[in-house]
């Protein structure tokens, strides 16, 4: 887990599905609203009661008399993560919940070895409608991996440690992921040096991998993406099942797995490379699949062409029309391209001026099949009257041939693009460089239409060489703030209503 909010695009493969829309958006009342879930009137019964809910909060947040306001500050000097309503400092030692009108503490671990420390953490919480083994099982938990190779179920609001698993002593283990359409925890390890015998099998050049919708992905630092089918790897080279808290044989000794020190047996052994079932090249291993049909994502492997991003279809690797998007920008940050989140099948495409929403699009009586096409667009507030290309000198000499300017940061500048499930917003972080410091204000965009629906400015300033992350979580914004030398700032910001006005 990095901090708790992504930002920028990830490398990992993203498959996505379609997406209930909202029905009562022309609903511009809350009162109204409010009436019908009492009554229970909602047209044809599309909304449940957790929806109807989300709506009524949208309109009161995106309303002109709701502000929001800084109500609490924090820093440290480890990093700061967010899950789910908790902010969580000391490497997930302490919790703090962010629900209530100013975050109030949870809980506070004893201190620990450096060795014992949490490396990567999430939350898992359990299944509604499905019967489980222990009581405990539907307590909403922290899934955590320590130092010394320990994986722990912790208790989300208590902190006690509900179950342990030892994973064993052969690798250092270091993230843990949630393979969601497999319900498959997935735990990673850092990579060995040297060359290990499944490395002589996938090539001596990996530099990545990990498994996700149930396929491996595999990354090799020659710029070369392949996928296989980890559930053909596992039904084929595991040697015998291993089940957490049986008693187990492995390689001469007898032990429960999961317990210290037998951990848990690497019990799948690959003698041959297995069927490759798709391999592309591109740079930087960057590589996304989504859309629909499917299509992916990537930059061609060669430095020249980086910030140029190809939308080809995963079926025939046919680029799409209109599918190669080239910015063409001289900025410090470069633009960067993911497939909506919101499981629309929608693409959002960021640079520093423009965020371009786009979609995939079937042909008629077209050579391409499938074409690319912009939905809308959210530009930033800038004097677009000033021609981008410099055609003369310092000296007032015209030049034959135009240059990019660099990019301005005394002008308006995306700095992040994150997307509010519940509530269907838009956030958009905004950045103006004034004197020595940077000014952000937060924008709330319909997700439909790209409209702006509310302007929130922050108090503190943006800089623009620091990291940063931010959070809108229904009626919470949470920015986070990395500076030099392991200084870390959590702001939070609140909904307040006006009821004066």
């Amino acid at each position: 887990m990095n901090s708790g909010i992504g930002l920028k695009p990830p490398t990992s493969l993203q498959i996505t599905s379609g997406r209930l829309s909202s029905r009562a958006d022309d609903v511009k009342n809350v009162c109204v609203l409010v009436t019908r879930k009492t009554l229970g009137s909602f047209p044809k019964g599309a909304y449940n009661i957790h929806r109807i809910n989300m709506n009524i909060l949208r309109k009161i947040v995106c309303q002109k008399t709701t502000k929001f306001r800084r109500v609490w500050t924090k820093h440290s000097k480890s990093a700061i993560n967010y899950v789910n309503g908790r902010i969580y400092f000391a490497n997930f030692g302490c919790c703090y919940s962010s629900i209530s009108s100013k975050p109030q503490q949870l809980y506070e671990m004893p201190r620990c070895l450096k060795s014992e420390k949490i490396e990567d953490a999430m939350l898992c919480e359990g299944s509604l409608g499905e019967a489980l083994p222990h009581p405990s099982d539907y307590t909403s938990s922290l899934l955590a991996i320590t130092g010394h190779n320990w994986l722990l179920r912790i208790a989300a609001d208590t902190g006690e440690t509900l179950q342990k698993v030892y994973l064993g002593s052969y690798r250092k283990f270091r993230y843990i992921t949630w393979d969601v359409p497999q319900e498959t925890l997935v735990v990673k390890s850092i990579q060995k040096s040297g060359v290990s015998e499944d490395q002589q099998v996938f090539g001596s050049n990996v530099a990545d991998a990990m498994i996700s919708n149930g396929m491996l992905i595999v990354m090799h630092s020659a710029g070369l993406v392949r996928l296989y089918s980890f559930e053909r790897i596992a039904e084929q080279n595991m040697q015998q099942m291993c089940v957490l808290g049986e008693t187990c044989t492995w390689k001469g000794e007898a032990g429960t797995v999961g317990d210290f020190p037998f951990g848990v047996p690497c019990n799948i052994t690959l003698t041959e490379r297995p069927p490759i079932l798709f391999e592309v090249p591109c740079l930087e291993n960057a590589f996304q699949v989504g859309g629909y049909p499917w299509h992916y994502i990537i930059t061609p492997n060669k430095k020249t062409q980086k910030g140029i991003y190809h939308i080809c279809s995963l079926d025939d690797h046919i680029l799409a029309k209109n599918g190669i998007r080239d910015l063409k920008y001289c900025a410090l940050e470069p633009d960067w391209i993911h497939f909506h989140p919101d499981a629309s099948e929608r693409i959002i495409h960021v640079g520093p001026d423009r965020i371009s929403v786009l979609r995939l699009k079937e042909l008629e009586n077209d050579s391409y099949q499938y074409g690319v096409i912009e939905e809308f667009n959210i530009l930033a507030m800038r004097d677009r009257t000033v021609n981008s290309k410099v055609t003369v000198t310092a000296f007032g000499r015209l030049v034959k041939r135009r240059y990019d300017q660099l990019d301005d940061s005394e002008r308006e500048t995306f700095e992040a693009v994150v997307y509010e499930d519940e509530l269907d917003l838009l956030t958009v972080v905004a950045v103006t460089q004034t004197d020595s410091e940077g000014r952000a204000h937060v924008n709330l965009h319909c997700n439909e239409t790209g409209r702006v629906l509310k302007k929130t400015i922050l108090q503190e300033s943006w800089d623009v060489t620091h990291s940063h992350a931010l959070v809108f979580d229904r009626d919470t914004l949470i920015h986070i703030e990395e500076r030099p030398n392991h200084n870390f700032s959590c702001y939070v910001y609140k909904m307040h209503c006006n009821l004066e006005d």
